[in-house]
């Protein structure tokens, strides 16, 4: 029998590999089959909880200034939401400490420094006098600083106007509150934002014992002259303290 040939395994590999690489395979396979079109799993770190301060956090309510002076300094600023408004900012008026304070819905069409001081406000004047007040001895404050240019507050703004009616009466905490208009009734949730009918309204919101009686604007009872007797009965009611 022949020998048999002398098998040169160095060559022979050497032949396997270089025609592997040629056919353009680079790396090294395993055994079992793999899927190269699945997604790979997350890293470890790529899914860890995200830091603290990536986490939005609940902003905090926000601080109003805790006395009159600077509050209304504040509702003067450009910080106060009418301030985008690009119309006349008046601030309220008198005592900080008086028995009555009126709140109206916003400054009229004609006021510029003073808040009621047209028609209107001629006739506010006429309705202390009935019951032996005047501008001297209450304090006049409205809903928003400034007043609309549509003349009117809009739906979104008007419970935050309110929140800041309501602390501005907090800070004054008035033994009476007279709402002039049905949007200044609002500041008070009991009137149903509605006008009193027989009945004085007391609450605790602002002070111990507040009577609050809500009631027709000036400036719609100068429109509407008929309903002049009615907005007095409800004038009698916060002056005398009982039912008319």
């Amino acid at each position: 029998m022949g020998a048999e040939p002398l098998q040169d395994w160095h060559k022979t590999l050497a032949s396997a590999l270089e025609w592997w690489r040629d056919a353009g395979v680079d790396m090294l396979v395993e055994d079992e089959a793999r899927d190269w079109t699945a997604r790979p799993a997350p890293r470890p770190e790529s899914v860890a909880a995200a830091p603290a301060s990536a986490v939005p956090q609940p902003q905090a309510p926000e601080a109003l200034p805790d006395t009159l002076e600077a509050f209304v300094a504040w509702r003067m600023s450009d910080a106060a939401p009418e301030a985008q408004w690009m119309t006349s900012r008046v601030p309220s008026a008198g005592p900080a400490d008086a028995e009555w304070t009126v709140l109206v819905d916003m400054p009229e069409a004609e006021d510029s420094d003073t808040l009621m001081s047209g028609p209107a406000g001629r006739l506010l004047d006429r309705m202390l006098l009935a019951v032996g007040l005047s501008r001297a001895n209450v304090h006049l404050a409205s809903l928003a600083v400034a007043r609309p240019v549509t003349g009117q507050i809009g739906a979104d703004e008007g419970p935050r106007l309110v929140e800041l009616a309501r602390h501005h009466l907090s800070l004054v905490k008035p033994k009476k509150l007279l709402l002039l208009g049905q949007a200044a009734s609002r500041a008070v949730p009991e009137t149903g934002g509605s006008f009193t009918g027989k009945t004085l309204i007391v609450v605790n919101h602002f002070g111990p014992d507040c009577a609050v009686v809500a009631t027709h604007h000036p400036r719609f009872l100068l429109e509407r002259p008929a309903f002049k007797s009615e907005a007095w009965r409800h004038l009698l009611l916060l002056h005398r303290g009982d039912t008319v």
